[in-house]
Parts: C-alpha cells; structure tokens; sequence
C-alpha cells in the first residue's frame, strides 16, 4: 500500500503569498527603518479606554463574551448608530461584534456571498477584499478609482458596466484606504441606484468613519440614503478612531436578515472576541462620553501631521494627491526615475532608512499602481520628522546619482 502524497497549501489561499505589510514590517526592521508603511499609531490610546480594560480584568470579566457582543458594547454601539444616523435599531438582531474589521468582512464575505457572485469593488483595495472574495468562491469585479487633479474619482459608465445578473454585492471602503478619498452624497446616490436596479447588497467598510479632515467633504454612511437601510451592511471597528489597532474589536451593522447570515460565519471563526476589551470600548464609543473629546483631538493631532509630511513630500518633488481622510497618503513618484513603487520602496527602506508601501499590491493589474507609493502619517510628530529629515537625505543621493 503506497503512501499518500501530502498535499500542501489549498489553491484558495496558494496565490496569496504573503502579505506586503509583513514584507515591508521585515525590511523596516531589518533595516533599523522610521516605519511609515503599516496603518498603525507609534504610541498608545487614551488612557481612560485602557484603564477601562484593566477594571475589568480585575473585576473578573475574563470568560467568553456572548457570541454576538457584550451586551454593554452592543448597546453602545446602537446607541451611537441612533445619535449619528437618526435610524432606529434593535442591538440584539442588528449588532454583532467581531474580531476586528478583518474578521467581520471574511464573516460577510462567507455568510453572504455564493460561489460564483459576483463582488464590485474599488480599486485600489485594502488587499484582504481579494482574498475574502477567494474564499467564499466570488469573482472580483474591479472599478478603477482615477487620480486626477480633484482627487480620486472613478468613471460612473465602467461602474455600470461592472454591475451584473451575477452581481451580489458592492464594496465601499470610505473613507479609503490607500487613496484618502472620502466619497461624496453624490457618487454615493450613483451607487444607492444601481444597487437598488440591481438587488444588490452594499457592504461598507467604515473604519476610518471619524478620521475626516475637510468640512466640506464629510463621512457619510450609505445606510443613510434613500432605500438603502435595508440592504447596507455597515462594518467599522475602534482599533484606528482610539489608535488601539491591537484590540481587534469591530462590528457589523445592518438589517437583521444580512447580520444573521455574517453571525452564522462568526460563530465558527472566532465564536467571541476579548471580554475585558468590549466592556472597556463600549464607555469610549457612547455617544456624549469620554471618547468624543479624544477623537476630535487626534482628527487636529491628524490634520497636522497630514500637513507635514505631505508638505515635504512635495519639497521632494514627490506628486501629492489629497487626502481627505484616513491614515495615508497617497503620492506619485515618477519624478524621482524609478521603475516602478516596489523599486522605489526597496531603495527608500534600504538606502534612506523609511518603509513605505508600494500600491501596486492593491490592484488587480499590479503596474496599474506602480507610479505611487503609500505613506502612513498616524504617527508622532518626533516620527514624522525623523522620517522627514531621513527621506530629504536620501532625496539628496538621489540627485547626486543622477548627475
């Protein structure tokens, strides 16, 4: 009797590789590099919400929470869903907590979606999309997002177009990461109708949601338009409004029939996340409580750390497109004479001591990408001038070698 063959990686995840954050985390670290590639702040989150944690550890809420939230976060979380929106909601059928955003979109993705529908989404796209779209067996219906000189827009006939028999659902990530769009009530109301002509399901992945830095272009939430609260799936967590990435607490809302069907995936991936975490998170998101002033502070702590580092990135001769929320900042380098984002942020993290992120990783045809590169600025001002003094310097070898 021969032995079987074992079989290694499954052909879902085989052409996933790893992922472009690990690689650039590797090289920063590597390379003793000021890391401006990962979406995540250099210093802690308030302390009222880690104090909050620790009184519950002590208090001994270390078991399982119910699987579909603590009830003390549940209702919070519905209760800031009603003071920001104006809808009414019923946080046992419309709430569930997840591990991360991460979490709730691979839920979504397997507790809604057949093998064979369809996905619209926007690209650039944060590279999980892909790969959740992979494993429930969707096909990705890529819509460019187009740099241009108000910003990213994309064209409203390639949307049309994109849209099918097949179609299941449509993906908004707003505010987006890489791009820092913030799309507009107008852009919005487009996709409102055709997801309304074509029965389709609009997943939202908000968790930039208060990171918004122009008045004139503010968050808002797809479930709050004409016809569509009754199929938006609204998914966000706390990790970047509180810079407590670490905690992974996150949440969908939206009707009862579409959260049933994401509680049905949960239970099976991660069942309950951190008890201790949860308690502590729904004090910080109640509306009128401590966490407002927070959040209002680390929007202008943001705006000016968004202001700095794109200012220099300018003086480098870098192409700075707008930000408009979120952590990044989006930036074209072909001025600078390399080939194309991976280039440039190998030789930046290597030869200049900074770790960004090449873009391309977030398109279905990499070179569609591969003139921007990504800078995060959710960091310290002490970071962000250090990076700053480290690229001018590089900047400067660069004009040297090219002499």
């Amino acid at each position: 009797m021969s032995e079987k063959q074992i079989r290694g990686m499954a052909s879902r995840v085989a052409s996933f590789g790893t992922s472009i954050f690990a690689e650039m985390t590797r090289l920063a670290t590597e390379h003793k590099a000021t890391n401006l590639s990962q979406g995540f702040p250099d210093f802690d989150g308030p302390a009222f919400l880690r104090e909050g944690a620790k009184a519950a550890i002590d208090a001994g809420q270390n078991q399982y929470a119910r699987m579909l939230g603590h009830p003390l976060l549940c209702e919070a979380i519905g209760a800031r869903w009603r003071a920001e929106t104006g809808l009414s909601i019923d946080a046992d059928r419309q709430v569930l907590v997840t591990s991360g955003c991460t979490e709730a979109l691979a839920a979504t993705f397997l507790g809604l979606i057949e093998p064979g529908d369809e996905v619209v989404m926007f690209e650039p796209f944060y590279d999980s999309y892909r790969a959740c779209a992979s494993m429930a067996g969707a096909r990705v219906r890529p819509v460019r997002l187009i740099p241009g000189v108000r910003g990213w827009e994309f064209d409203q006939r390639e949307l049309e177009e994109a849209f099918g028999e097949r179609t299941r659902a449509i993906l908004v990530n707003t505010p987006h990461n890489p791009t820092g769009k913030v799309f507009t009530r107008e852009e919005l109301l487009v996709i409102a109708r055709l997801c309304a002509r074509w029965g389709v399901v609009a997943i939202t992945d908000e968790v930039y949601e208060r990171l918004v830095y122009r008045e004139n272009r503010p968050h808002i939430r797809m479930a709050t338009l004409p016809g569509m609260e009754d199929r938006t799936l609204t998914l966000s967590s706390i990790g970047k409004s509180f810079s407590v990435t670490g905690w992974k607490i996150g949440w969908a809302i939206g009707p009862a029939g579409l959260v049933a069907g994401v509680r049905a995936a949960h239970q099976f991936l991660t069942f309950a996340v951190s008890t201790p975490m949860q308690i502590a998170c729904a004090e910080a998101i109640r509306p009128g409580g401590p966490g407002d002033a927070y959040v209002a502070s680390l929007v202008e702590e943001y705006r000016t750390g968004l202001g700095l580092l794109g200012g220099a990135l300018a003086e480098m001769g870098f192409g700075v497109m707008p930000v408009e929320g979120s952590y990044f900042i989006m930036a074209d380098h072909r001025m600078l004479g390399f080939e194309n984002d991976v280039e440039l942020c190998r030789d930046l993290v290597v030869r200049g001591g900074v770790a960004a992120i090449p873009p391309s990783a977030f398109y279905e045809r990499p070179e569609d990408g591969a003139s921007f590169v990504r800078f995060a600025f959710c960091k310290r001002r002490e970071t962000l001038e250090a990076a700053i003094e480290r690229m001018r310097v590089w900047r400067e070898g660069l004009i040297g070698r090219s002499a």
